[in-house]
């Protein structure tokens, strides 16, 4: 008869066990990751699935990565974060690595890829979360604090800084400025459906290996030099490096390639297709402004940055963030920020981090 009782009782608590998570959208099984101590979890957000990246307990961190990347490209961020007492999950974003993968190329508006991250912070039972974001991931970030203001309670952007609505879609400047789109510019070639994908699907070691260089990496003469679009794609137009950069081994590059060998590039490069749609779905957000603690942090030689100075990127994002308290540019850093100086990366995160902490 105890015995009756007890599995009973157990029984119960193992169906309020599975009730609880259920509700929460959280698999109760975890995985081990690449990264030592770093657990995989499938989670339900915004009505698909999301692989995480998690680590550590206490407030919620959220870091967005961009294209091409994955939840990976925070490897030296996550323990760090951690350590000093968070809950951090890395997703991979929708369309990347282990995560559903929409058809439609509108399921990769700003609207859908914010409310994931919304979805991320229900998941975890948080009120509010700090988000992070490199990159596509900054993009997504800004516009989470903008579109949802009440479940940002700080954020930081990587690389991609944001002065305020423009006065046309995006692609409008993209093309006047590239002979009316006669032109090759990746991002326009984004826009190609079935195309940019294709060429990267065939060789993403190819892609992945000229786009992870740094600048001063030596490379092999690209083998197409005429500037017009019908003349070729991206790859050929990248010379190949010959030498991997100091910041990245061996083994996070066949990481980043079997990753993208897998799941495909389309889904990525929609977030591009929808840059002109996040513009005219979005006339809510002229003169919106982002009132928690926002920084932003790039290196200096960013081609997305174009050479501007530290009072230049002030001056642009305080149009949008009311409470901007760092602006870092970090000498000997290109585009991939957070890979290429993990360890400055990490103080700039883990100070603004700290200044949370201590405001009254």
């Amino acid at each position: 008869m105890q015995f009756v009782i007890t599995r009973r009782i157990a029984t119960g608590m193992l169906a309020a066990l599975s009730i609880a998570l259920a509700s929460c959208a959280i698999a109760p099984v975890t995985t081990p990751s690449q990264v030592p101590g770093v657990l995989f979890r499938m989670v339900d957000a915004n009505g698909i699935k999301l692989r995480v990246a998690e680590m550590g307990e206490g407030p919620l961190v959220v870091l967005v990565h961009g294209w091409p990347e994955s939840w990976y490209s925070w490897r030296h961020q996550i323990p760090a974060i951690a350590a000093a007492g968070y809950k951090v999950i890395a997703p991979d974003m929708r369309g990347y690595g282990k995560s559903d993968k929409p058809a439609a190329i509108t399921d990769y508006d700003i609207h859908h890829t914010t409310a994931d991250i919304v979805g991320l912070i229900d998941a975890y039972g948080a009120e509010k979360a700090v988000v992070i974001g490199h990159d596509w991931g900054a993009i997504v970030t800004w516009n989470t604090a903008l579109l949802h203001p009440d479940r940002v309670s700080a954020m930081i952007a990587m690389s991609v800084p944001n002065g305020g609505r423009g006065a046309v879609a995006p692609t409008v400047g993209m093309k006047a400025a590239n002979a009316g789109g006669e032109n090759f510019y990746y991002i326009l070639y984004h826009q190609e459906a079935g195309v940019a994908e294709a060429e990267y699907d065939s060789d993403p070691r190819g892609l992945l290996s000229r786009l992870y260089a740094s600048n001063d990496t030596p490379r092999d003469p690209p083998t197409v030099t005429d500037p017009e679009r019908s003349a070729g794609g991206w790859i050929p137009r990248l010379g190949k490096p010959r030498a991997l950069p100091g910041w990245l081994k061996q083994q996070d590059l066949d990481y980043l390639v079997g990753e993208f060998t897998e799941a495909g590039f389309r889904g990525g490069v929609n977030y591009y297709r929808n840059m002109d749609r996040n513009w005219e779905t979005t006339p809510q957000l002229d003169g919106a402004k982002i009132e928690v603690p926002v920084a932003f942090l790039a290196g200096v030689d960013d081609i997305v940055i174009r050479g501007a100075k530290e009072p230049a990127l002030r001056a642009q994002m305080t149009r949008v963030a009311d409470d901007l308290r760092a602006v870092t540019l970090v000498p000997g850093a290109g585009h991939w920020i957070q890979q290429e100086k993990p360890a400055e990366t990490n103080v700039f995160v883990l100070e603004f981090l700290k200044g949370l902490k201590q405001a009254p």
